[in-house]
């Protein structure tokens, strides 16, 4: 069986830039590679026919296939260091919160080398108890444990040390909160052994262990790595002695009696460099190690009492860190070939396009025009913050709500079966890690499955149907991309007359919001082609593009919810959640915020009395229809999956028209949880009004306006019947309207 899949290391492209495509082939001795321009999604007989158009491009042809694993598991690493080479007695303490313990030997802090069984380690064992392992080799191994197993999500001071004089091995265990009535005790043993930790210089590596070298993609030194821990750690210490119990409680300490201090090798405080992906040593020696694999940051240690929940405030409180065994930033791989952007070719979205041994995969990216230049009055907004916050989302295969939402039976390719045969490939922010704990960060920077022009029809997928329209009407557009729109604000949007969202630009950091709200005073013209957008705040990684940050506090439709204590971002300080939460509810921005969502079936729109209105009159000509959008590729209807509302509460500007009203939802279209105060038995679509997707016109000052069509199924009725249909006549009126210069008036009151 072939397997093959790949990613690049840029989704914006603009002339002169070079994109990097990194490829893992195995079953094949070669595949196949063309850039392609996408028009459309492949969406069956009813739409149009899918019909990549192909790129000539140097890098088009065959490759020598091979296997590039992912390097999947977070920990942090200190360099080799003359001072931890040479110890000989050494003491090892740190705090531990574990989540799976008893689940297989996971490594806490030390040098061990498990390919040649040299060094030392304190572990978790196969048990969940702490032990302390040393070796000089195959033959020389000793290891030391409690055999008393921790709980899980408590805290433990652990420690454990080698006294080279008289060869005494030790661990201890002490925890350090009561759990119940249950009350965990202190534990302590110790052996003597002949054995001393013996091997060349290593690097010092934290919530896992070196298992060798490796001439693969490496997360971090050239080294594989084996035994990852998942839970958090905290004030991780080293000394060059054996210590008692009261110097290793002394050791952890922010500052050191006299005496101990000259034995202190490394005091690694997690609570220093958030926001980083340093880890700093308050020792004498500066021992400063890198965390690998993004483990989660801003996260509550053993000194958080609840007094705090900012962790900026007082990052104190927050000394810990949470490594996970499926943590993943990137896949490491070599580059196996490259695409410069030509500077006459258009603006548009494009592909790599692999194919080996009757399988394919598809690598999509952006190509924008040069910087400050607008080649056309239109400009589409990828949702690359959407498409990044839900890649490689598990939960559709693996929870069992997908088929009840749907009301059918889950449907699988063959590309959706790489994420269940290659878990490696890492999570979404939908998903929990293995240890029940919520995703927080997600990265482009590894191979997925749902960032393709075929599959199931949401987000991109179905953005390529708003792509298909514009195609449809002369392909007179540009492209660019929300990761754009961070880092450049203003300047993005300032060349043209319109922007054209996507379905589902669900995920807004400010910087992205300040620019949309920047643009409309100004007198741009948005139109918002989708439902539940502009709904979660994030926080994109300060030096890595393509890295962000979720976390889900305070309501909110969600898989997950953020733990106590942790509802600010890590990457910026930013509280985190919903943006209606942050006092910036959808409905300052398009008029309309999300209501409500349902996966059975989608309805149609009415129009209603404001449609007559001599402010929208052009928005309908052409359409003597009442009853707009009951057909469409997506569960046929133009409205439904997910939708929005108007709500003057929530910021709709008093003279915003909802011109179309969608109605005649199902009941298993229920309020979202933010709407419901106390549950009352009449939040579902057949008994309660409010459940509509309200599409929505208003002015801006600046002579601009705004258009949504509050509902995600909306793109997929543009193309039914070969586009003769009255969605896509009133979008394109609405479009039309847009793109002409003729200033809207501000409304008389």
């Amino acid at each position: 069986m072939t397997v093959l899949m790949g990613y690049c290391d840029r989704w914006s492209a603009r002339p002169g830039d070079t994109v990097r495509f990194m490829v893992s082939c195995k079953g094949a001795a070669r595949y196949d590679a063309r850039i392609v321009r996408l028009k459309q999604p492949s969406a069956g007989p009813r739409a149009t026919p899918f019909a990549p158009e192909p790129v000539a491009a140097p890098c088009n042809g065959s490759y020598s296939a091979r296997w590039q694993p992912i390097p999947i598991g977070s920990f942090v690493a200190v360099p080799t260091h003359p001072r931890i080479s040479a110890l000989a007695s050494f003491t090892v303490s740190v705090r531990v919160w574990p989540t799976t313990p008893g689940r297989g030997r996971q490594a806490l802090l030390g040098t061990w080398r498990e390919d040649e069984a040299t060094g030392w380690a304190l572990v978790l064992d196969e048990s969940g108890g702490p032990a302390l392992r040393i070796g000089a080799g195959p033959e020389a191994v000793a290891e030391v444990a409690t055999g008393v197993p921790l709980r899980a999500r408590r805290w433990y001071r652990l420690s454990a040390g080698f006294d080279a004089a008289t060869g005494r091995l030790f661990v201890r265990q002490e925890p350090l909160e009561a759990g119940g009535f249950d009350l965990d005790r202190p534990a302590e043993r110790s052996i003597t052994t002949s054995v001393r930790p013996g091997g060349g210089p290593a690097p010092l590596l934290m919530a896992a262990a070196q298992a060798g070298p490796t001439d693969g993609p490496a997360a971090w030194g050239g080294i594989r790595t084996t035994w990852h821990f998942n839970g958090r750690l905290d004030r991780p210490c080293l000394a060059a002695a054996a210590l008692d119990p009261a110097a290793v409680v002394a050791i952890g300490a922010d500052t050191w009696p006299a005496g101990l201090a000259e034995l202190v090798v490394g005091a690694w405080d997690y609570s220093i460099g958030i926001a980083t992906e340093t880890v700093h040593d308050r020792g004498p020696h500066r021992l400063h190690g890198t965390t690998v694999n993004l483990p989660t940051r801003a996260v509550p240690g053993a000194d958080w009492d609840g007094s705090v929940v900012d962790w900026t405030r007082d990052p104190s409180h927050y000394g810990a860190i949470h490594f996970h065994d499926d943590d993943l930033v990137d896949a490491c791989w070599d580059t196996d070939f490259t695409f410069t952007v030509p500077a006459e070719l258009r603006s548009g979205v494009y592909a790599a396009h692999l194919s080996a041994g009757g399988v394919e995969f598809w690598i999509p990216f952006f190509v924008c025009p040069p910087r400050g230049v607008g080649r056309s009055p239109v400009a589409f907004l990828a949702s690359t913050a959407t498409y990044t916050a839900y890649l490689n989302n598990r939960g559709r295969f693996a929870s069992l709500a997908t088929e009840l939402y749907q009301g059918r039976l889950l449907t699988l390719d063959r590309t959706d079966m790489l994420l269940l045969e290659h878990p490696e490939m890492g999570l979404s922010t939908y998903d929990r890690h293995s240890d029940g704990s919520g995703v927080a960060y997600s990265s482009r920077h590894r191979p997925v499955i749902n960032f393709r022009p075929t599959g199931r029809h949401w987000n991109f997928n179905l953005d390529l149907f708003i792509v298909d329209w514009l195609e449809h009407l002369g392909g007179d557009y540009d492209v660019i991309t929300e990761e754009q729109l961070h880092e450049e604000g203003l300047d993005l949007l300032a060349p043209y007359r319109v922007v054209i969202t996507g379905s589902h630009p669900e995920y807004d950091s400010r910087e992205m919001l300040d620019a949309l709200e920047a643009y409309l005073r100004r007198g741009g013209r948005l139109m918002y082609m989708g439902g539940n957008g502009f709904y979660w705040r994030i926080a994109h990684h300060p030096t890595r593009p393509g890295v962000i940050e979720v976390r889900r506090a305070e309501g909110g439709v969600r898989a997950w919810d953020a733990e106590p204590g942790e509802s600010y971002h890590s990457f910026t300080g930013e509280y985190g959640g919903l943006w209606r939460r942050n006092g910036r509810a959808p409905q300052r921005l398009a008029g309309v915020g999300f209501i409500s969502q349902g996966f059975d079936a989608c309805s149609y729109y009415r129009r209603t009395a404001a449609a007559a209105d001599a402010r929208v009159a052009w928005m309908f000509e052409g359409i003597t229809a009442e009853i707009l959008g009951d057909f469409g590729i997506l569960q046929g209807g133009a409205a439904g999956l997910e939708i929005d509302a108007v709500d003057p509460k929530l910021g709709t500007p008093p003279h915003a028209l909802v011109v179309a009203r969608s109605e005649n939802h199902s009941n298993t279209y229920e309020l979202v949880a933010e709407e419901v105060l106390i549950p009352h038995g009449s939040t579902d679509a057949t008994i309660n009004r409010d459940i509509r997707a309200d599409m929505t016109f208003f002015e801006t000052p600046g002579g601009g306006a705004v258009w949504s069509t509050g509902s995600i199924a909306y793109a997929g009725s543009l193309s039914w019947n070969g586009f003769d249909n009255d969605i896509c006549r009133l979008t394109t009126n609405v479009l039309r309207r847009f793109r002409d210069p003729t200033p809207f008036l501000w409304p008389p009151h």
